[in-house]
């Protein structure tokens, strides 16, 4: 199946703790179905001090399921992402605008 959500792309949460935030892609799991989104959906992980890193209680972003997100369109709003075929290549766009998302 094709990639709907990809990592660099700017995206809102729909459910959860963090509805309504919104974000970057900062990867991406297509097997598990979910994504890391810089800032959301953060969890505390305690780590041992060692010669390279400080240690200590660390903020790191969990993954959250690609279906409690949506792409953000040029309007800045939630919208859905269809495909289509422009010059014999097959695009994202927006459902919301029409918009292709990357040519």
């Amino acid at each position: 199946m094709a990639a709907k959500l990809r990592k660099g792309d700017k995206v809102v949460v729909l459910a959860g703790k963090d509805k309504g935030k919104e974000g970057t892609i900062a990867s991406v799991d297509p097997s598990a179905g979910k994504a890391v989104v810089d800032g959301v959906n953060m969890a505390v992980r305690h780590t041992k001090q060692s010669q390279t890193s400080q240690g200590g209680r660390i903020p790191k972003a969990m993954p959250i399921d690609l279906s409690n997100l949506s792409m953000i369109d040029a309007n800045g709003k939630a919208t859905r992402v269809g495909f289509r075929m422009e010059d014999g290549k097959k695009v994202r766009f927006a459902k919301t605008t029409g918009d292709v998302i990357d040519a």
